[in-house]
């Protein structure tokens, strides 16, 4: 079985850090706050990337539940990460997951290790190497 690759487009004109960001048929702005000279019209890289991450724990979670038929009623999932100077080798994203329903603390437990199942989670989990080239 072929799989498919995972892809994105952005494009960036003279609107300084306004960033249009294409995928899958969707289209989304990123941008940076207007005291670095952004418009704020659309999420800052970081945050981005945060929310990949909490969607992508969400939906696998819930993936899960639904399977299992567990009575999970809703996700909220809390994620931070230190601004771009403080980062370095160390750094970490915390996450902290809220879960409404009538759940067993089985259940629950269950649901926390499905959470590090997400593929986003595996990917920051490991080294990655960026790639870069001309078209």
């Amino acid at each position: 079985m072929d799989k498919k690759q995972i892809t994105a487009v952005t494009e960036l004109d003279r609107s300084h850090y306004l960033t249009k960001v294409y995928a899958g048929g969707h289209f989304i702005y990123a941008d940076e706050p207007a005291d670095v000279g952004g418009t704020d019209e659309g999420m800052n890289p970081g945050a981005l990337l945060l929310a990949s991450l909490g969607s992508c724990t969400a939906i696998t979670i819930r993936m899960y539940a639904d399977r299992k038929e567990m009575p999970l009623e809703g996700i909220k999932i809390h994620l931070a990460i230190v601004n771009e100077e403080e980062m370095s080798p160390a750094t970490k994203i915390t996450r902290k997951i809220e879960f409404s329903g009538d759940l067993s603390a089985e259940e629950l437990t269950r649901l926390m290790q499905i959470a590090d199942k997400c593929p986003i989670h595996k990917i920051l989990s490991n080294p990655i190497q960026i790639e870069t080239t001309t078209v």
